[in-house]
């Protein structure tokens, strides 16, 4: 390559209409990517990465190839880090990092910033062209890595695969992916509330319960609500409750979706945000007071939180009449395809 070629590669966020906490033990989640985006505009540099970002006050200078991302400071920099070792380059780029997505609002920048660097490290590396699939697969061991946060492959296998008009129904285990047609009709919002405060020790809690909880009844993409009852531990029955009936709502939603049944939709959507409150425990109350407000305006069909709680945003799906005015930022979003470079 060219090293004075610039390289511009972009991804889309993600935002999930339906559900959340489900892909970490093979589930079924229906997000969409959106156009919001991350996008790193860089020049080939050998044996290190210089990056500014546009939101961060201070900048990751880092040599390649890198053997420990999570001593990379600054902390952000883990994310780019993190990818880099997976793919053990010698060549890395200098430029600089814009997002559209606000950051800990739960509508994956960190995996779409993970996305942009894996197509930039490929393209100034010479580096055979990676499926959606892979790519997703590469980052999101890449925020194990550098995180330690044990999350999903919704994610980042989402912003890589968006489709655009309509939303992706995942099956977590198979890892296929089908797109959902939109009805034109019919307008999604996010709704930024507060900034996300998700420890990675409660989300690994999550994670480590669900598995707990797997003991007993065998895998909770295969379990029916009625077995859930045979857990005798009542905090482990409530989250298995949750990842079990929300598979459930999920299969529920996309049919309901493909036959433009949105008020069937709306409703699932509200019962996803019930059960992420009271069984999975994920939710806070100025988050549940968005929601209410959301539900209460006429022509919306369904509200929830989005992502992995504790704050961030929530999502609104709405007929287009709708007036949205009484919600204080909630902006409309577009179902967009997945990262590329885009030069």
């Amino acid at each position: 390559m060219n090293m004075s070629a610039e390289v511009v590669a972009r991804s889309p966020g993600r935002v999930n209409l339906i559900g959340d906490h489900t892909d970490y033990t093979g589930g079924m989640v229906l997000p969409m990517a959106i156009d919001r985006y991350t996008t790193i505009a860089a020049q080939p540099l050998d044996a290190a990465i210089q990056l500014t970002s546009a939101d961060q006050p201070i900048e990751l200078h880092c040599a390649l190839p890198v053997v420990d991302p999570t001593s990379t400071m600054p902390a952000w920099g883990r994310y780019v880090t993190g990818v880099a070792a997976l793919l053990n380059v010698e060549r890395g780029f200098s430029g600089s990092v814009s997002t559209t997505l606000p950051l800990g609002g739960g509508l994956s920048s960190s995996a779409a910033l993970e996305l942009s660097t894996a197509l930039m490290l490929c393209a100034v590396n010479d580096l055979p062209a990676l499926t959606s699939l892979e790519l997703a697969q590469l980052c999101r061991i890449a925020e194990h890595l550098a995180t330690g946060v044990p999350c999903g492959i919704m994610d980042q296998l989402t912003c890589a695969s968006g489709v655009a008009g309509s939303a992706l129904l995942i099956d977590c285990h198979s890892l296929q992916v089908s797109p959902i047609e939109i009805p034109n009709d019919v307008n999604i919002y996010v709704q930024f509330i507060a900034h996300r405060q998700l420890a990675s020790s409660a989300y690994s809690d999550r994670v480590t319960q669900c598995a707990q909880a797997e003991q007993h009844i065998g895998p909770l993409r295969l379990a029916e609500v009625g077995s859930v009852r045979n857990i005798a531990d009542e905090v482990l029955q409530r989250r298995a409750l949750h990842v079990v009936s929300e598979n459930e709502r999920v299969r529920r939603a996309t049919v309901a979706l493909a036959l433009q049944d949105m008020t069937t939709f709306g409703q699932l959507m509200n019962e996803s945000h019930q059960s992420l409150r009271d069984n999975f425990e994920v939710s806070t109350n100025q988050m549940d007071e968005a929601v209410r407000n959301a539900q209460q305006t006429a022509g919306v069909f369904g509200a929830r939180m989005t992502g992995g709680g504790f704050g961030g945003c929530i999502v609104i799906v709405a007929d287009s009449t709708a007036n949205m005015n009484n919600l204080d930022g909630a902006t409309l979003v577009k179902p967009v395809g997945g990262a590329k470079l885009v030069n």
